[in-house]
């Protein structure tokens, strides 16, 4: 079998999405021409790395914990969909900023204005952190499509879900590739609809319970307290996010640093500034709807200990009904397929801009062979730890450690820069940015010490 005939067989789903994506752009686009739902498509035109990168923030890991959070406290803890949309929203507007304004991404501005072991301990726990994610959430979708297909065997689905995964990533340009994470990002509203189909849910007790927060201090609550603030402000967010930005940038025709570092106009930031707060609203509103679909129908019921997505998803269907259950599983499936390739690609921007190597999704593979090299190597680590045993919360564990540890170590890096004006001229942060800013890598500093003490001290 010669390298062309393998490309095309490779590609084959990067085709096939392409040509799905594209039907879908040209009735949106049709649509886009009545009067009343043209703001809407130019809404929607707006969106971009904001969007993606909150929807990636509901990976399957992510979605476990929240069925986690719903159905061990019911709605008590709904307050915390609220209380972490600003704060993620403050953190990836300063990371999309400094993209902007200086056309690098996150780790090469740590590596221009910091110490060099600053950078090496980052990425290297980056790396570790984000590879474990990975391991989880491939065996996560692997198990979802079981649930869907009780026949499919498991290890075939699991490498067939990485190579899908990786040739998405690979074989499709970024303008394609963006467009794809993009419209991705629509499965989530499969738990929108999941939580609509549940009868007898009291909507005014979850706007009591989602407006006055409600924590008991017990030492698991406040532990999964600390795995929320751990999986939505997520240091592999920080950088896909900045990285991101500079993509669009090439994307526009400024394939220099020089050309990335003209004045940034103001459009440009609200337009920005719309994508983030849009994107992280989105990705906490879905928090929102897992812990209340959990909670109506697991919490009554006494169903308390969920371990996965996909034991989340069993224990709905005799509650829920069969088209939820249907519709959180397909959820799962499609999270994992958008948060994979970023988690791989965050940590490849990290590394690439470490050591100066040539990086883009722009780029080839042949063009940015070490780039494309870590995002194999990653996720060939992920897809072995599903087949060494390794179980899969307890790689989540691991990958909390790691982030909890990280987080408010970038957290600090981020604002220093983003308030740097040599760094960022007169885009630096306001006076309320900063304060919550550093209210942010407090309150992150709290929850890796939490963390850390709940391992040591069971």
């Amino acid at each position: 079998m010669n390298a062309e005939i393998l490309e095309k067989m490779v590609g084959a789903p990067s085709v096939a999405l392409d040509k799905t994506i594209s039907s879908s752009e040209s009735l949106v686009n049709q649509i886009g021409k009545q009067p009343h739902l043209k703001k809407a498509k130019e809404y929607w035109d707006n969106l971009g790395p904001g969007l993606t990168t909150g929807a990636a923030d509901d990976d399957p890991s992510g979605i476990a914990t929240y069925s986690q959070t719903g159905a061990a406290y019911g709605f008590h803890l709904l307050w915390l969909s609220l209380f972490t949309f600003p704060l993620m929203a403050i953190v990836q507007e300063m990371c999309a900023r400094i993209g902007l304004v200086t056309g690098r991404g996150l780790a090469g501005n740590i590596r221009i204005f910091f110490p060099k072991w600053v950078l090496i301990i980052c990425t290297i726990l980056l790396f570790a952190a984000n590879t474990l994610n990975i391991g989880a959430d491939l065996g996560a979708m692997a198990k979802a499509i079981q649930l869907l297909l009780p026949v499919a065997n498991y290890y075939l689905v699991l490498i067939s879900i990485t190579i899908i995964s990786l040739s998405l990533i690979i074989f499709t340009s970024y303008q394609q590739y963006a467009k794809y994470l993009k419209w991705l990002s629509l499965i989530l509203f499969s738990y929108i609809l999941t939580t609509l189909k549940i009868n007898d849910i009291n909507w005014l007790q979850i706007i009591k319970f989602t407006i006055i927060p409600s924590i008991n201090f017990s030492k698991d609550q406040i532990i999964l307290v600390c795995g929320i603030l751990g999986t939505t402000i997520s240091p592999y967010l920080f950088f896909w996010q900045t990285s991101q930005e500079v993509e669009e940038q090439i994307l526009e025709g400024k394939m220099t640093i020089t050309s990335r570092q003209e004045i940034t106009t103001n459009k440009e930031i609200r337009k920005m500034r719309t994508d983030v707060w849009s994107g992280m609203f989105f990705s906490n509103m879905i928090m929102f709807f897992i812990i209340t679909a959990c909670s109506a129908t697991l919490n009554v019921h006494n169903i308390t200990n969920i371990a996965t997505a996909s034991d989340a998803a069993m224990a709905l269907k005799p509650f829920a009904g069969r088209q939820a259950y249907l519709l959180f599983t397909l959820g799962i499936v499609g999270t994992g397929m958008l948060a994979v390739p970023v988690l791989a690609g965050a940590t490849a921007y990290a590394l690439a801009e470490s050591f100066k190597w040539k990086l883009g999704l722009y780029r080839k593979l042949g063009e940015a062979n070490a780039f494309y090299g870590v995002i194999i190597f990653s996720m060939a680590i992920g897809l072995l730890i599903n087949f060494v045993g390794i179980d899969s919360i307890k790689a989540l564990i691991y990958s909390a450690v790691a982030n909890g540890v990280i987080a408010p170590l970038i957290l600090a890096l981020i604002i220093i820069i983003s308030n740097d004006s040599k760094i960022m001229g007169k885009r630096v942060n306001n006076a309320i940015m900063n304060i919550l800013g550093w209210l942010i890598t407090g309150v992150m500093v709290i929850a890796a010490l939490a963390t850390v003490y709940s391992l040591f001290y069971p």
